[in-house]
This record gives C-alpha cells, structure tokens and sequence, in this order.
C-alpha cells in the first residue's frame, strides 16, 4: 500500500477567539510548508523497549509508560503544540472528502464507520485522552474547542482514500473538549507503514460549528507513538508489515517529527495489548 509523503503544510477561546485563532493560522501560512522551526531536541525514537515492552507482554498493567515516555510527552503550556503538516488523506474537505459536515462525526468511538457506511477497524484497543489548553490565557480548558482525529487502520491504510477503503470512514471522529478541556477516543493501535513513524493525526478548531462549517483550525498536529509500545504491539500476527516497516524508521529520520524527535507529541502510555491502552497528551494552543 503506498502513501505519499507528509509534508509540514497556533489562540484563546474567549469572546475574541476566532480571531485569534485565524490570526494564528495566518502566521503558520506565513511561515511556510516545511518551516517551522522547533526545540531541536532529540526524545522518544531511542528508548529501549524496557518497561512499557514488559508490561505490554506480561500483561501487567501499567500507569506510567516507559521512562522516556514519562518525561517527554507533555508540552510546558507556554509551548504550544508544533504545527504539523494534515498529510494526504484529511477527510476535512482540504483534499477531496470531508467527514467534519457529516451527522455523526461527533463520537467518542471511532472504531466503525458511520452515516451510511458499515465496517469497523480491527486491531489492539486503544484510548486516546487529550487535553486542550488555552496557552494564551494562562493554560485554562479550552472548553467548547472541537477536535478531529484521524488515522491508519492496522495494515497502514486511511479510509475514505486507500484501496478498498474509499467506502469506509471509520478511524475519523470529531470530539468537544469538555469543562475540563478533555476530548477522549475509543480506537485502535494503528498500523506502520513505510516511510512514516507511527503516529495519529488531529485538527483543533474553535468549535464544532466552526469545524463543519469550513473554519480554518487552530492547531494541526500529530502524536508519535512511543517505540517500545509500537515494538510489542508490531510483534502480534495481525499487524502484518508493521514490525518489519518499522525496523527501518527513526523519529530522527521521519520527515515529520525529524525537526525535534517529537518532544511534545509523544503521549504517556499505560496498560496492556489484552485489556486495552491508553494514551494521553497535553495540547497546548
């Protein structure tokens, strides 16, 4: 299955919110594809498998990931989530599809698809939790915000765009972070495919109505999966390729993260392939 490359293409949630979103958005236009200059500091991609490899094959469950996981997933609030490229397959209407306008996209659950279309994506249940901060109003909830996630199924393929998967939508939702500015998931692990890091794509906007009405976002951005927990998850039959596809990347090398090895996009992991993980982020914007 072969994907193109992704290539790299930040506001208050107040009365004066979109404009200070569009403003923003305005900025990284500015700065250009392939421009934004980040921290340069290398994380994540070197850790060994370690804790969060053992507790994955064990089975035993865990609260705290691997080490490297532990003290470099979460951005200081003043640094706002890297702008990063929305990659070839959005499904935001920016590239042919566009799910944010479609009755149903407001879900928590992910797995399957919705509006007309059926099937569901297999693979290692995970949760993903986000939390959305307003870095320009002292890191307070961005209440009412809207995120839009999306991502490859097991074998690397996108719905809605890949081969036999142009009647699927699933692995796209959009959530409203609550009073506490939290938008949580029900997926799957995703797969790895070559050339790519591992790693979930997301869209934040000033509001639901502003996603399916065409807004610009706030915030694109990616999560990088740590290595240990891609390496024991890639070691289960029924994610095929992965293991081998990922023997051959570094996030020192992914076209992506290469900018500062994905210091602020690589969640904290906890729990187990057979009773599900979870991964958690803060995002800054």
């Amino acid at each position: 299955m072969s994907h193109d490359d992704d290539h790299a293409p930040d506001g208050g949630l107040r009365l004066d919110l979109n404009a200070t979103f569009h403003r923003r958005r305005a900025l990284q236009m500015l700065v250009g594809a392939g421009a934004v200059a980040l921290l340069g500091v290398g994380c994540g991609e070197g850790e060994t498998a370690g804790t969060a490899a053992t507790t994955a094959a064990t089975g035993t469950a865990s609260t705290t990931g691997s080490t490297t996981d532990a003290t470099t997933s979460d951005a200081a609030c003043s640094d706002t989530i890297p702008q990063e490229t929305a990659g070839p397959y959005p499904g935001d209407g920016s590239n042919g599809p566009n799910v944010l306008n479609q009755d149903g996209v407001v879900r928590s659950d992910i797995r399957s698809s919705f509006g007309g279309m059926s099937g569901t994506a297999e693979g290692v249940a995970l949760t993903v939790v986000l939390e959305l901060l307003d870095a320009n109003d002292g890191c307070t909830p961005l209440t009412g915000a809207a995120l839009y996630l999306w991502h490859c199924d097991r074998d690397g393929g996108y719905s809605l765009y890949s081969s036999g998967l142009e009647d699927q939508n699933y692995l796209r939702g959009m959530q409203v972070a609550s009073s506490d500015g939290t938008v949580t998931f029900s997926t799957i692990f995703p797969g790895c495919y070559p050339g790519r890091w591992p790693h979930m794509h997301f869209e934040v906007y000033a509001s639901e109505a502003d996603a399916a009405g065409g807004g610009q976002p706030a915030a694109t951005s990616q999560l990088a999966l740590p290595k240990a927990f891609c390496e024991t998850i890639y070691a289960r039959s029924e994610y095929g390729s992965s293991a081998g596809n990922l023997a051959q990347l570094s996030l020192q090398t992914d076209n992506v993260f290469a900018d500062d090895g994905a210091v602020h996009q690589i969640p904290r992991m906890s729990g187990t392939a057979g009773s599900g993980l979870t991964a958690r982020l803060t995002v800054p914007v």
